[in-house]
């Protein structure tokens, strides 16, 4: 059985600072995490065993500092915690800062904001918490249901992938002609990089193994753009999901993962992979903390 890696894939440089950071605060002070950091159980389960607390709401944090997700927050949400007294430690990602940047100056430009992505997503809740109107559309039903504007402001979550994106920018041009419609592009490289080499993973793959966090948009993503191309595809979060029956009479398995999937549970994944191309039995494996930013 021939085993491939996706060209590009797991962390991104954005989840790997995100991680660095947490890791370096909390060997001087304790440290809240307003959200999950990443969307990925392994890593959460991870910062928890350093003793970093992780809450969804700023009037549950207990410890003097606060650190704001990888995925952003809304001013709004930021100003709540100064007021509390509280230390702001950012760990914001700088594509999801220049996606906010672009939603703020298409609105100073008078455009109507539209976010392509999913609503409740949390780094689209950063970014539409601070304006006073807005739409988010995910699918051409959603795009069907907005209401005509005289300029359309377009932007996007950044890990949606980028031909979705497109497909629906352009349906929004089709339906509103007499509009004006600004598209920036905000969707991240890292985003992009693993959607192309997904596509190319999977079209030469009899089997497609996605690693990531049950929670994580652009695992899901990824699962997704390799079901166009291979008809197994098998999302898991560590090598305990992985079945031996998914690998019968199999040449080709391929590996990719999502953007705060960290390097250890894609090696372990391999390495179990590997257990069945040798004849051994094979046997679930735990993330060490210790690998954590790895």
């Amino acid at each position: 059985m021939n085993i491939i890696r996706a060209e590009y894939m797991g962390m991104c440089f954005g989840v790997r600072d995100a991680i660095a950071l947490a890791m370096q605060e909390t060997q001087t002070a304790p440290l809240t995490i307003l959200g999950d950091l990443v969307h990925n159980e392994t890593v959460l389960s991870n910062l928890r065993a350093q003793g970093i607390e992780i809450r969804h709401q700023t009037e549950e944090v207990r410890t003097p500092t606060v650190m704001i997700t990888a995925h952003g927050t809304s001013e709004r949400t930021l100003n709540s915690i100064k007021e509390r007294g509280l230390k702001v430690l950012e760990a914001t990602c700088p594509l999801v800062h220049f996606a906010h940047r672009a939603v703020a100056e298409l609105v100073e430009a008078g455009f109507h904001p539209v976010i392509i992505g999913k609503r409740e997503h949390v780094e689209v809740r950063g970014v539409t918490d601070d304006l006073k109107e807005f739409d988010v559309v995910l699918t051409e039903a959603d795009v069907m249901q907005l209401t005509e504007r005289a300029r359309f402001g377009i932007a996007a979550q950044t890990t949606q992938p980028i031909e979705k994106v497109r497909r629906l920018v352009n349906l929004i041009q089709e339906r509103f002609p007499q509009s004006e419609v600004r598209f920036i592009d905000t969707v991240c490289r890292p985003t992009k990089q693993r959607q192309t080499a997904a596509v190319e993973l999977a079209q030469k793959s009899d089997v497609v193994v996605v690693i990531g966090g049950s929670h994580s948009n652009n695992t899901h993503e990824l699962v997704s753009t390799c079901k166009r191309h291979c008809p197994r595809v098998h999302h898991v979060q560590t090598t305990g999901d992985l079945r031996r029956e998914w690998f019968a009479d199999v040449r080709t398995v391929g590996i990719t993962a999502g953007t705060s999937t960290p390097d250890t549970a894609i090696d372990q994944v391999e390495e179990w992979l590997k257990g069945i191309e040798q004849g051994q039995p094979a046997y679930s494996m735990q993330t060490d903390s210790k690998n954590l930013s790895n």
